[in-house]
């Protein structure tokens, strides 16, 4: 054993059976040591041999370690630690977990030590995954590279690196035993936190939502107003949209671990964060409005019942307000105290409302004389007959009875709303939520045909309302069979002043039970178990909102305290919130805007199983099978047809409000990736569309500039990304291609987002090669999909083609004829000062190893703070972070300015086209579509063309016809009539003087030299060559004379690229004649397309 530094331990011959640590001492103990307090390890047979590192296995805080850690993951280099692995998620503790599958049963059956890891759950945690610890498998690298690769690479923290290979054997040790799979198991798992079954849970906390305060009040009215079967029929269709929501929150639920969060978290991790935030944030707004509602609800019946035996306080609206305020205080102080004591009341809650039911049911069955003045004479088929059908009263009608029916049904999330504190998410919500809308169903069906056969509609409560024998012949109603009369309270008119029955007594469920204050119990027990349940999920949803940040600014809200991770500060918040509608105490009218808001939730979640299906991907395998995307989707559009008919202005403004948040929080694109299904049939889509293309052959109309730009790092050539940007963005494609010579690394995913960030819609496509030239031709072979494949190669000029080897100027050019092999057209762009800024990054003022990007603005900011607050602790910090950045020179500062040129936008200028040679019209449509952009729009098109001195009009006339045909706006057209004109003498004499190092010379030398040499150096000029091209030479000299005297204003020069053929032009002169045009000028773009039409003037 021997040490290397604190944090970094090398065993080599572990023992068999016990690996021991001391932190106070950082030694391990190796087989046959003794240890402190003198006690012989374990012995365990032959060691098993090689060496590893473990990184970060001592504990940094200085906490002891365990006394004794299990050596199985020691002994055969299958255990991979991170950092994470030795954290809790819960509580930040280390757990010492010591192998990826915790014996040594499966070496044994592989009868040797290996590695390469078996399959095991920890590899498949997320960073902080509530359940257990994350372990990260080997890597491909760490199983498939060279031995010294591996040897020299760095480890993971945390991970165990293999030195040495193994030999053949068997693993030595003992299992372990079960108690102490056990205690590793419960080591695992975080101490004290409270967690539910799917009782408790879930289907307690449902039923007693969705029972709530309307089952004694209102299920009565609505039989009195509908009748028996179309009571049954509105039952039915609020249970048929609960179960079938129900059935896609179990789908849903059941599709991998849930956290807490409820339906945010359900339509959040499905849908995305966009429908995931914006119903989040309503979901908790309305359950703490609901909070408010069932509290003014408990408190109007106290009022009434102190109103009854006369002891108002003050007057009925303050008695509310004072009542609420003090309900909703003890309330809080429940679910303050801990989901413990919250479950123990919701139980009492739930065993007073079942005492309550059964209460009623068994009244029902007892008709006593003194209540038949008051309608209820026991079960009769007269009377359940004429309450069959319907007789809705004061402009009621079926929808308008089904409106106030349906928020009862609306509590069946509130077993998921509290997700994190469920033991088995997976098994508790599908189970007690499916149940509890089963069972709450039948018993509002059961009091709807109970009420219907056994109460009348109208009584008068008046014992004298009796038939005498002369009345009994014509006396209709099924009153009349039990010798009473209420015709009395019935108008001529058709209006009903009766005190009695099913149509005016709400309390007529109180009559009818065997013991009236026990219905009155359970009132109170409904309004307040739903206010409890609404202000516990009210602050849980919300705490899980905030934590994954979609909104800036609440973040606050986001921190748990104790052991079940209370969001306390929720609490307070959701108590302001509802104290504020309770102090009101008009909730008419946000009482239905509260139903659409849990309804626009369940039509999301039916949705979200809709959408999941449809995007057909492999993730999406829920376990519960019972479902079927037609029924869900069916589902969402019934939830968005009953918000219609509840109240249509309240569900206008919950859309409203709805793809208000849902497009704020599509702007400010949360960084989150949740493997939503949006993304997954985004994908679906792309292939579908993209294979859809394949099938149709490509036409000159919709002809788009397809650009793979030879960027390297797309941060490296900023002026090049910029410029291509503009005028392929929401036009065509745009590919970074990056040619690496040595091994790629994985930070393609790292560019992507980098291009992602600054807005540029590109693609990052790096490749590996030997050389620039093989590289790009894997590119414009490779590059692309199907019809989204790049067909124009941009790279920039290479402004130090005279400083390096000429084999690097011969590769440069050869990648343009390769463009032109492919078909392809080819696009030089050259600025003056440059266009790679990779050696200012390198130098640490601007990026930091092609990662962030910092601008010198920014720079002196900082620098300012520094200055400001000389004295504060953020210098420290600021100049930490600055170290000593060198000071640009005057060409690295144009460079770097000259880098920004594109990104700016262009003030009134020209676009100077110079299209000289036809080349199907992609000169001419670059430029065309850069004006379109709003950074160049103040730019005007002037076109140049060659013609003759004797025939300048019409060749002004016959191009001003063409763009006209074209339908492309220009402000001026110039013929060049002396653009055959011989050049200078002065500038001929440079281009000779440029050239001359380049030359062979081979008539100074012998033959057999010569063509050795130019074997050697293909990229040399010969003489035959050089006066073969004189006249090509010459115009390239007299064109850059006369782009000086036309364009040397213009903003931006697209110019017809000048073209060498393969095999008779060397490299050297085909680069001279490029720097012999292009020096001097304004950025110039030289264009050459694939000689196929890209513009037609055909409709």
């Amino acid at each position: 054993v021997y040490i290397s530094s604190p944090h970094i331990v090398y065993i080599k011959g572990i023992p068999s059976k016990v690996l021991s640590t001391t932190a106070n001492s950082d030694s391990t103990l190796a087989s046959g040591d003794k240890a402190p307090d003198g006690s012989e390890p374990a012995a365990g047979g032959e060691e098993a041999k090689g060496r590893f590192r473990v990184v970060n296995f001592m504990d940094p805080s200085g906490a002891s370690p365990p006394e004794v850690v299990p050596a199985e993951g020691f002994q055969n280099g299958d255990t991979v630690m991170s950092e994470g692995s030795l954290h809790s998620s819960t509580g930040g503790q280390h757990h010492y977990h010591y192998d990826t599958h915790t014996n040594t049963y499966y070496l044994r059956t592989f009868g040797h030590n290996t590695i390469d890891a078996v399959p095991n759950i920890d590899f498949y945690r997320q960073s902080a995954a509530p359940l257990g610890d994350k372990l990260i498998r080997p890597t491909l690298s760490e199983l498939h590279d060279e031995l010294d690769k591996v040897s020299n690479h760095e480890c993971r923290s945390g991970s165990f690196c293999l030195q040495e290979p193994f030999e053949d054997g068997f693993a030595n040790g003992d299992e372990l035993t079960p108690a102490e799979e056990a205690a590793a198991k419960e080591a695992a798992e975080p101490k004290g936190a409270v967690k539910f079954g799917w009782i408790k849970g879930v289907l307690v906390r449902c039923m007693l939502n969705i029972w709530g305060v309307m089952l004694f009040i209102r299920m009565s009215w609505i039989v009195g107003q509908a009748g028996i079967v179309l009571s049954c029929v509105i039952v039915l269709m609020a249970t048929v949209v609960t179960t079938i929501t129900g059935l896609s929150t179990s789908a849903i639920a059941t599709n991998g671990f849930v956290r807490g969060g409820g339906a945010y978290y359900l339509i959040s991790r499905s849908l995305g964060p966009e429908f995931g935030g914006s119903i989040g944030l309503i979901f908790a707004f309305a359950n703490a409005v609901a909070v408010a509602m069932y509290v003014v609800g408990f408190a109007e019946t106290v009022v009434e019942l102190l109103g009854s035996v006369d002891c108002i306080m003050t007057d009925e609206i303050n008695d509310i307000r004072i009542i609420g305020t003090i309900t909703v205080i003890l309330l809080l102080g429940i679910s303050v105290a801990g989901m413990e004591w919250e479950a123990k009341a919701q139980i009492f809650l739930l065993v007073v409302l079942i005492t309550a039911i059964f209460n009623y049911f068994i009244g029902s069955f007892i008709p006593l004389k003194s209540k038949e003045s008051q309608g209820f004479f026991g079960y009769d088929s007269a009377i359940m007959m004429e309450n069959m059908g319907p007789d809705f009263r004061d402009t009621e009608s079926f929808f308008s009875v089904f409106a106030i029916f349906f928020p009862a049904a609306t509590g069946i999330l509130a077993g998921a709303n509290i997700s994190g504190d469920l033991s088995d998410p997976q098994l508790a919500i599908p189970r007690g939520t499916l149940l509890a809308i089963l069972i709450t169903g039948i018993v509002y069906l059961g009091v709807a045909i109970s009420t219907g056969s056994c109460i009348v509609r109208d009584a008068t409560g008046n014992g004298n309302d009796t038939l005498t024998a002369q009345f009994m012949v014509n006396c209709t109603d099924a009153a009349c069979k039990f010798g009473y009369d209420f015709s009395s309270c019935k108008g001529d008119d058709g209006q009903y002043n009766c005190r009695y029955g099913l149509q005016n007594d709400f309390q007529v469920m109180s009559i009818v039970s065997g013991f009236g204050p026990i219905i009155t119990a359970g009132i109170f027990s409904a309004t307040l178990s739903s206010a409890l349940a609404s202000l516990v999920s009210a602050p849980k949803v919300f705490q899980a909102l905030c934590k994954d940040n979609i909104y800036p600014g609440l973040e606050m809200f986001a921190k748990g305290y104790g052991k079940n991770n209370e969001p306390l500060r929720g609490y307070i918040l959701t108590f302001c919130i509802a104290l504020a509608f309770i102090l009101i105490a008009q909730l008419n009218v946000i009482a239905p805007i509260i139903s659409n808001f849990f309804l626009a939730s369940y039509a999301l979640i039916n949705f979200s199983v809709f959408h999941a299906s449809l995007a057909n991907s492999p993730g999406w395998r829920p376990s519960f099978k019972f479902y079927n995307m037609w029924v869900s989707l069916a589902g969402a559009v019934l939830c968005c047809v009953v918000m219609f008919v509840i109240n249509w202005w309240a569900a206008l403004m919950t859309n409203v409000i709805v793809m208000g948040l849902y497009i704020y929080v599509s702007y400010k694109k949360p960084d989150v990736n949740w493997g939503s299904s949006t993304q997954a049939l985004t994908y679906h889509q792309a292939l579908t569309h993209s294979l859809h293309l394949s099938s149709v052959e490509d036409h000159i109309k919709n002809f788009r500039p397809q650009c793979l730009v030879m960027t390297g790092y797309p941060n490296s050539r900023p002026a090049l990304l910029h410029l291509v940007h503009a005028f392929t963005k929401n036009v065509g494609l745009m590919i970074c291609g990056h040619v690496r010579t040595v091994k790629l690394s994985n930070d393609q995913t790292r560019y992507q987002r980098w291009l992602l960030k600054n807005k540029t819609k590109a693609f990052y496509t790096p490749v590996f090669a030997d050389d620039m030239r093989q590289g790009t031709q894997y590119l414009l072979q490779a590059a692309g999909l199907g019809r989204l494949r790049p067909n124009t190669l941009v790279i920039g000029y290479k402004s130090d083609w005279r400083d390096g080897d000429m084999m690097n100027v011969e590769t440069y050019i050869h990648m343009i004829h390769d463009a032109f092999d492919f078909q392809y057209g080819s696009v030089v762009l050259r600025l003056k000062e440059g266009l790679d800024v990779s050696h200012i990054s390198e130098q640490g003022v601007c990026t930091h190893t092609h990662t962030h990007t910092h601008t010198l603005k920014h720079f002196r900011t900082k620098l300012h703070d520094i200055l400001t607050h000389p004295h504060s602790l953020a210098k420290q910090l600021i100049l930490s972070t600055y170290k000593s950045p060198q000071r640009l020179n005057v060409a690295d500062q144009r460079l770097l300015d000259a880098s920004q040129l594109f990104k700016r936008k262009q003030g009134k200028g020209t676009v100077d086209v110079w299209w000289l040679f036809d080349d199907g019209g992609l000169t001419l449509l670059i430029p065309y579509l850069l004006t379109n952009k709003k950074k160049w729009k103040d730019c005007k098109i002037r076109v140049f063309i060659g013609g003759k001195i004797n025939r300048i009009d019409h060749d002004r006339r016959a191009m001003a016809t063409l763009l006209s045909k074209f339908r492309i706006d220009f402000s001026d057209i110039n013929v060049l009539g002396d653009i055959n004109t011989k050049p200078k003498k002065e500038n001929v004499t440079a281009f000779e003087e440029m050239i001359e190092p380049y030359r062979l010379n081979e008539d100074d030398m012998e033959q057999d030299a010569a063509e050795a040499q130019k074997a050697s150096e293909p990229w040399r000029i010969t003489d035959n060559e050089l006066e073969l091209y004189r006249a090509k030479t010459n115009r390239q000299i007299r064109l850059n004379e006369l782009l000086k005297e036309h364009s040397s204003t213009a903003n931006l020069i697209v110019m017809s690229m000048p073209l060498a053929r393969k095999g008779a032009v060397s490299s050297a002169l085909y680069m001279s004649w490029l720097e012999t045009l292009s020096k001097d000028l304004p950025p110039l773009l030289l264009v050459r397309g694939n000689h196929q039409s890209v513009l037609t003037f055909y409709s």
